[in-house]
């Protein structure tokens, strides 16, 4: 029996960083001598087994053959005889392919991963089983997000002949919105955009994003030119904040594709358009709805910041509620940042001007919120002799305007 360290660990050590996750491969053992040693088993389709005290991963060492289109349609083949060459033919890039023996600490590199790494590029194993799994091209562009690194042109170009050949419509929208959501955790998501943008990907999952970059946008604004560059421009804005927000900040501007060309490049009524595309795109690739309900919050009101200055009391109070219902301070606070992000995110230096301009709307907006989340209808003189009819609710946020500073 051999037993590898594997996987994202490996290459974790070779870019000097702390691996986070272990996972071991097995070679020359069975489900039975695993078992025997105490290895609890927790595969379904292949043998992964949980150490009984590190609860880290290990794998037996297996071969794939694809046997239909889905990216789950393999059937595996396992046992002792499986060699390493075998075990790493299956994998998808080089990175992810080095073994490393724990008790020799050295690294097995069979592929030139260590090289791809040092030079920083995502490199697939063998094209014929890169193909096989139309999931690979999110996971190609998510490891360049996740690593910062280059793509090959051989497996960008494998990848967009993947595309093109309708394999990611075998994809189904829980894995979509998995890849979407890991690449989200990383300060690079702009990337994730850019490369599933040149292979295609982004044209069949995000076709409302995709389209994006042929909608043109007033140069004196946003020198970049094109809604889709200022969506990146966003995203970079936004690099270390949470996926939440970075949902957000992808879709802010989407309902520019909608509005009527004649008017371009004025995008007037972009976000009530923004938020019927938030709410399609949500449900075709079953967003959770905390995910959906914050990014319609931003579709909607991305442009209403600027505008709390100008803003009489009522219309305030009834703003501060739409953002938080009075009590979710968090959700005020990621408005306020997408805001920001909205506001830096173009290809111009902002003006003095515009930061003193979104300080003081976005300390207004704090400053109403905290008086007004101690406010209750309690609070209202002679409030259990006023009654509770249609008339309640104006007669209330007209109480609450009066603390409006």
């Amino acid at each position: 029996m051999q037993i590898y360290l594997v996987g994202g660990a490996v290459r974790d050590m070779v870019l000097q960083k702390t691996p986070h996750d272990r996972d071991y491969v097995v070679f020359g053992a069975t489900v039975e001598d695993m078992l025997q040693k105490g290895f609890k088993q927790v595969g379904k389709d292949f043998p992964v087994f949980l150490h009984p005290e590190s609860k880290d991963e290990y794998a037996l060492a297996r071969k794939e053959e694809k046997i239909g289109d889905k990216h789950t349609s393999f059937r595996f083949t396992f046992g002792p005889d499986i060699t390493p060459q075998e075990d790493v033919v299956r994998r998808d890039f080089t990175c992810n392919a080095l073994l490393y023996d724990e008790n020799t600490q050295k690294i097995i590199d069979l592929v030139g991963g260590v090289r791809d790494i040092e030079n920083k590029i995502i490199r697939h194993i063998n094209a014929e089983h890169f193909i096989e799994d139309p999931l690979r091209v999110l996971r190609m562009c998510r490891f360049a997000a996740k690593l910062n690194f280059a793509i090959a042109p051989e497996t960008m170009d494998l990848a967009k002949k993947m595309v093109q050949n309708g394999m990611l419509n075998h994809l189904t929208a829980e894995r979509i919105w998995k890849e979407f959501e890991t690449a989200m955790k990383t300060v690079y998501f702009d990337k994730f955009i850019i490369y599933m943008r040149e292979c295609g990907a982004l044209k069949v999952i995000l076709p409302e994003i995709d389209v994006l970059w042929q909608i043109p946008e007033r140069t004196d604004y946003h020198p970049e030119g094109n809604s889709g560059a200022h969506t990146l421009l966003v995203l970079h804005q936004g690099a270390n904040l949470s996926p939440l927000l970075k949902y957000a900040l992808l879709l802010h501007d989407s309902g520019k594709a909608k509005t009527p060309p004649e008017l371009w490049p004025h995008h007037h009524g972009h976000d009530r358009e923004g938020r019927k595309l938030v709410l399609e795109i949500s449900q075709r690739l079953k967003v959770p709805h905390e995910f959906r309900d914050f990014a319609v919050l931003v579709a909607e009101n991305h442009m209403k910041l600027r505008q709390i200055p100008q803003m009489n009391n009522i219309t305030l109070v009834k703003f501060i509620r739409r953002l938080s219902g009075y009590k979710h301070w968090q959700r005020l606070l990621d408005y306020i940042r997408a805001c920001r992000c909205d506001m830096f995110g173009r290809a111009k230096e902002i003006s003095a001007e515009q930061i003193e301009e979104y300080s003081v709307a976005a300390a207004s907006l704090i400053r109403n919120y905290r008086i007004q989340r101690k406010i209750c209808a309690q609070d209202m003189p002679d409030f259990y002799k006023l009654p509770k009819d249609k008339n309640f609710l104006q007669k209330y946020n007209e109480f609450r305007a009066k603390h409006i500073v």
